[in-house]
């Protein structure tokens, strides 16, 4: 039987970092404001052990879709340290842009991008492909002149891809139709399906 959002809560402090990794895992899914100063604090716990970086990853996932925006401070803190598992960057990009306001958006977007983090450029541009965010133009404008001197085979390209399906203008038309026509198969379709204006449906892990 599933955790409750108590028994979940209550599990974040388990002596055995799987127990706690599943705890966090079941709190992103419920995604209850709630549970937010708990994850927190859990977090601030977590991070003194590099080695369960896998419990890292799903405690700030779950702060992000709890929108716990006072985990802000700490997520950004994160970002900016070294971390050997790279894939904790795509969870805190990803909850950068979950936790900033609609007013901060943009500026969070360019502040991941600019870090030259390329895993936490990955995780904030996958927040905005999965809430189907829309961009002002000038950000769309400052995202393509960071991606266009990349390599097509490049991975970032595919959250943009996929994110660009309800942003409108030729240059993104342009950006488009050359990952269609690239090298990367996810890329190509994801594409294609943005051209016409189509969202796909995406489960990160």
């Amino acid at each position: 039987m599933a955790l409750t959002l108590d028994e979940a809560v209550a599990q974040l402090d388990h002596r055995l970092s799987t127990k706690r990794r599943s705890a966090a895992a079941r709190l992103r899914r419920l995604a209850d404001p709630a549970a937010g100063p708990s994850l927190l604090e859990a977090l601030r716990r977590e991070v003194r052990d590099t080695r369960t970086w896998e419990t890292q990853y799903q405690m700030v996932m779950a702060l992000g879709t709890c929108g716990y925006r006072p985990a802000l401070g700490l997520i950004r803190e994160l970002a900016q340290r070294p971390v050997e598992a790279t894939m904790v960057y795509t969870a805190l990009g990803d909850a950068v842009i979950r936790l900033s306001t609609p007013e901060e958006m943009a500026r969070s977007l360019r502040w991941c991008l600019e870090t030259g983090t390329a895993m936490l450029a990955d995780g904030a541009l996958r927040a905005v492909a999965m809430q189907r965010l829309l961009l002002d133009a000038a950000t769309i404008e400052d995202l393509l002149d960071f991606l266009d001197p990349l390599d097509p085979h490049d991975s970032l390209r595919f959250w943009a891809a996929a994110a660009a399906a309800g942003w409108t203008g030729p240059r993104v038309t342009e950006f488009l139709q050359t990952c269609a026509g690239g090298p990367r198969a996810d890329v190509a379709d994801v594409a294609t399906s943005s051209l016409q204006g189509k969202y796909q449906t995406y489960s990160p892990s």
